[in-house]
Parts: structure tokens; sequence; C-alpha cells
């Protein structure tokens, strides 16, 4: 063997040695990423010191065993003794006042629950509470995961935006940022402030969906690259402790989202369209692009709505439709009685009878039983601290 064919061996083991060098550097670098991302082992964040005493509300929403179910209210159950946090009461129970109600349930619906368990833990960090009226702009630790970003020094508003816009939803889950100003106070992040922290906050659940496994890999990947840019590092949460909080909240949700509604039915021939749409103009309905009809109040928000269950071309409809989106109109917009009123109403106009989906007839006792069952319902939503109507229950139930 010639000492050119020893000197090409000899290269080509220090180049297989190379390459599994290089290899093994990169797993061990790939493995202590995905540790850091996701370890279980990083102290109990809720225990940290925050410099201040600060009480933030707890979401006990547990709700084993839901089951899908028209929309219907039964008793609602006795409201829980004050304990220091807060809870959720279980979806009303259905049966009550069968076939008094049409329409659907999006989601899981109503039905009979468990009682709600309360968390066994959150995830969540310390976070500055919210007030109520401002959590749909703000970071919200009873429905957000709030992840903290500790700044490496303290940043300006304009300088950290375009990189927080890259990362503003997961999914369908969206995503608010808030930082602690040099004043104290913590608020969103605009041009002009200066912070010293920041604080992400990912909605753990909506109508549709709670946050999952996916999902909140691709927030921790894509949040460590935003941190990079704007100087910070983030303190991710237990992704295992998460998945449970946003599963808790999204059975809360499937168990309080109902929509409630009651159908007109004519008596006579079918309503042309064309006839139709003017009286229900002339009754105070604004129409929709996708054919619905909206009733508003006085300050332009939407009451409920109305559906001619037909398709745009129709000639004629025998049946309308009213719809209330029970968790979003606020008690004390007084949505189910307002369509109870439309629908008497127009029932008198139109020449017809209120029924259920079977079409029987509803009467005016049924209804009054059910108006004081959503009463009830509101109740409840009141005690889980998202009441009906509230920026905290229109982003949960959007």
């Amino acid at each position: 063997m010639t000492d050119f064919q020893m000197s090409l061996i000899a290269a080509g083991g220090v180049f297989v040695v190379g390459v599994i060098t290089y290899n093994k550097w990169q797993e061990h670098k790939a493995r202590k990423s995905v540790e850091r991302a996701f370890a279980s082992d990083h102290d109990d964040v809720l225990m940290r010191s925050s410099g201040a005493d600060r009480s933030e509300p707890v979401l006990d929403v547990g709700m084993p065993g839901l089951e899908a179910a028209e929309p219907s209210f039964g008793t609602a159950p006795d409201a829980p003794e004050a304990s220091g946090a807060v809870t959720a009461p279980s979806g009303a129970a259905s049966g009550a006042a069968s076939g008094a109600t049409s329409g659907a349930t999006s989601g899981t619906g109503f039905g009979s629950a468990d009682p709600l368990a309360p968390l066994a833990g959150s995830s969540a960090p310390a976070a500055p509470a919210v007030p109520l009226d401002a959590a749909e702009n703000l970071v919200d630790p009873l429905i957000d995961c709030i992840i903290p970003l500790a700044l490496e020094a303290p940043g300006r508003g304009e300088r950290m935006l375009p990189a927080l816009l890259k990362l503003r939803r997961v999914g369908n889950k969206p995503i608010h940022y808030i930082g602690l100003a040099v004043g104290g106070d913590w608020a969103p992040i605009v041009h002009g402030g200066v912070y010293t922290k920041l604080q992400a906050g990912v909605q753990m659940a909506t109508r549709t969906t709670a946050l999952n496994e996916l999902e909140y890999s691709e927030l921790v990947t894509r949040l460590r690259a935003v941190a990079d840019e704007i100087g910070a590092e983030p303190e991710v949460p237990d992704m295992i402790e998460v998945m449970s909080d946003a599963r808790t909240l999204h059975k809360f949700v499937a168990g309080h989202d109902a929509q409630l509604g009651v159908n007109l039915r004519s008596n006579a021939a079918p309503w042309p369209m064309s006839t139709l749409i003017g009286a229900l103009e002339n009754a105070g309905f604004d129409v929709r692009p996708d054919g619905r009809f909206a009733m508003l109040d006085e300050a332009g928000g939407v009451l409920f709505t109305l559906s001619t269950n037909v398709t745009l071309g129709a000639d004629s409809t025998d049946r309308l439709t009213l719809l209330l989106d029970v968790p979003c109109v606020a008690p004390s917009r007084d949505g189910f009685g307002a369509m109870l009123k439309c629908a008497r109403d127009l029932m008198l106009r139109l020449d017809a009878t209120i029924v259920d989906d079977y079409e029987q007839p509803l009467m005016d006792a049924a209804l009054d039983e059910i108006a004081g069952q959503v009463k009830d319902f509101y109740a409840e939503m009141e005690t889980a601290d998202i009441p009906a109507g509230s920026p905290r229950a229109l982003r949960l139930f959007s």
C-alpha cells in the first residue's frame, strides 16, 4: 500500500470522526433547547415573590362528563359561599320546559354536568389584576396563559412593537401583550412608552377549541424568536399544567355556550320576501350581508338576530327564527325580553304563531318560565367572574 493511499485512508477516518462529533453536538444542542422550553423542574411561578401581595382570580370550572344537549334551562345550583376564590357553577340542567326553546347550541351546548371542581393549580405566573372592562385589550389571568418576558434593559414601545406584531395568534387563539411602564402601571405596548417588563398572554380557550399541545409548542418556539429580537427571556410555564387549565376553561365555555331562539310560523300562505323584508326593516331590524337581520340596542350593539330560513334568492318563506346569543348579551340589556316582545309584535303583524322546533305552539307561561331560567343562567356566569356580555365573555364566546 502506497503512502498516498495511507494518507487518503487517514483523511477519510478524520472526516468520519468529524461528522459523528458534529452530529452528536447538534443532538445535544437540540435536546437542551427542548428541555429549556418545556422543563417542568422550574420554580413554581405562583409562589415567587413579585414585590407586592396580589390577589388573582382563580377559575374553578372543571366539568367532567359534559354531554351535548338541546338548549334548555333548569334550576341553577345554589351559589357557593364566598371562600376567597372565584368559582364557576355548572351549566344549567336540561329538561325543563321541554320543547319550549328552539335553536341550537354551539359546541357541546347545554347539558347536565358534574359540579365544578377547582383547578389543581394554575400555570399562570403572577400577573397584574386586570379590570374587567379592559380585559379585551390586556392580558387576563383568568382566561390567558401568561408568559413573563424579562427584558435585558428597559425598552421603548416603538422598538418592540414590530417584533411583537409578528406573533398575534396561534391557531384561533389570540395573543395579547402588556408592559410594566416606568410609571409603574401595566398597560398595552404603545409608541412612546418605556417598559421594564413584558407579559404575553395566549387565550386558553375559544368557543370551538381549547389551546392544544401543537399550538402551545408553536407559541413557545415563535415567542423565543420574538424575545431574541427585543432582548428578552421568556419564562415558559409547564405545558402539562397549561393544557389542563385550557381544557378546564373550554369545558366551562362549552357548558355555557347557548343560542336560544323562538320560531314564527305563518298561519296562512308563505310571506313574499319583497314584502317581508320591508316589514322587518320597519320593525327595526338591520339587514346584514349574509341575509340575517340584526336587532340593535341604543348603543348599536346586537341584541338578537333573525333568520328567514331560506336562501337570499328565495321568493317566500313561511318560517322565521329569532336567535339570542345568550352569553354575549349582558343581563342589563334584557336581550331575551326584547326578543320575546319582538316575536309577539311580529306574530300580530304577520299573522303568525310562535312555535318550537317541533311546530308546537309556545304559550306565554312557558316563555315566561324560560325567561326566569335565563336569569339563573346569567347569575351562574356572574358567579364565575365571566359575566354575560362582558369583554371577558365576548373574548371567550367570539
